[in-house]
């Protein structure tokens, strides 16, 4: 969205409120009268919040954290590719709550809410304030299938985010997953740490204590989202020896640069998180915006071997269309050479043959 909004306009923002209404985002100087009747449109469709601590970070209604999360005329429009299950989740769903695409894990959804709802989610055409969470009975026959699932080793907690939950119902779950003996690892997957970091306090940290192996993978898209009270959020969990992944999706004018790329990966690292996985952007309806072509995403990727740790170093992931999985898409650096011998690409863009070697 480009924005004939005032960058120098006061911003008039209730800080302990958080943006949910084009109302909301005329009053914060976000977007302008002229933009309302088509964002008005906009919000008949997908939900808009956007926490204080998230708000507080937009420096101007088009920089890569206001393009995440403030609403766009364009999400009206569909393109032929996209789709509003775009990675087979609904098809996958033996029981409400549960996706199972593979063999040795499955996802629990609790909830479909979320702190926030960025612009380019793949689920938004589930999540929102109606989303709820599972009621008793649901969550109930959720857990009973997993529990009954003996092949299922590793519970991914997603949704919406599971951190919007309270703490008392976070300890009730983790406390069944507990009584599954086959259930040995738990994983959250979650954006509250960067978008309302004050949730993420020492009850729901101390919530996720367990005797699982526990593992929080944060949603982090630009580097300037791990603010002080971001990292402060991360080391409450990392005290409790709860390691932190970190994973990004790759979008157009938010991280799509060499710099902003190497920012964001060198700002999970600095923070103690394992740059996991970098997401080819599902195409969920109205998201074009953000596409980024997967060659220029390897390319991008390639650019930054040898400029930064290998710690740093994310696997570049597309979850095939259709709910056929998550594959790697990273850069090549190995191809045959008409001699038949390995050739492999340096990091300076030099080829070499690997003398020992034949493909």
């Amino acid at each position: 969205m480009t924005s004939t909004v005032n960058p120098s306009t006061p911003r008039r923002t209730d800080a302990r409120r958080t943006l949910r209404s084009v109302a909301d985002l005329l009053d914060a100087g976000l977007v302008t009268p002229e933009q309302a009747p088509e964002l008005e449109q906009v919000a008949r469709q997908y939900a808009t919040a956007i926490p204080p601590a998230f708000a507080a970070l937009i420096e101007t209604p088009d920089d890569p954290i206001a393009r995440q999360v403030i609403p766009d005329a364009a999400e009206c429009h569909t393109e032929a590719v996209e789709d509003p299950d775009p990675i087979g989740d609904d098809a996958l769903s033996p029981v409400p709550g549960i996706v199972h695409r593979y063999a040795d894990r499955a996802l629990l959804k609790p909830l479909l809410v979320c702190p926030l709802y960025c612009r380019f989610c793949f689920r938004r055409e589930h999540v929102g304030p109606g989303g709820g969470v599972l009621d008793d009975a649901a969550l109930a026959r959720a857990l009973d299938w997993l529990r009954t699932h003996t092949d299922i080793h590793e519970v991914v907690m997603t949704g919406g985010d599971p951190l919007m939950l309270s703490p008392r119902r976070m300890r009730a779950i983790i406390a069944a997953l507990e009584t599954m003996d086959h259930i040995h690892t738990i994983r959250i997957h979650t954006r509250v740490p960067v978008a309302d970091p004050a949730r993420l306090d020492d009850a729901m940290a101390d919530a996720l204590d367990t005797t699982r192996s526990m593992w929080v993978v944060a949603h982090i898209n630009h580097a300037r989202e791990l603010t002080p009270q971001a990292r402060a959020a991360i080391r409450r969990v990392q005290a409790r020896a709860i390691p932190v992944l970190g994973q990004s999706v790759l979008l157009r004018g938010v991280n799509d640069t060499p710099d902003a790329l190497e920012a964001l990966l060198r700002a999970q690292v600095s923070a103690r998180i394992r740059p996991y996985y970098l997401h080819q952007l599902d195409p969920a309806p109205g998201t074009a915006r953000f596409h980024v072509p997967i060659r220029e995403g390897q390319r991008l990727l390639a650019s930054l071997r040898g400029r930064v740790t290998g710690i740093a170093w994310p696997t570049y992931v597309i979850d095939i269309p259709g709910g056929y999985g998550k594959v790697p898409i990273a850069p090549d650096y190995l191809h045959t050479g008409a001699d038949g011998y390995l050739r492999v690409t340096a990091p300076d863009g030099a080829i070499h043959r690997l003398a020992r070697e034949r493909g």
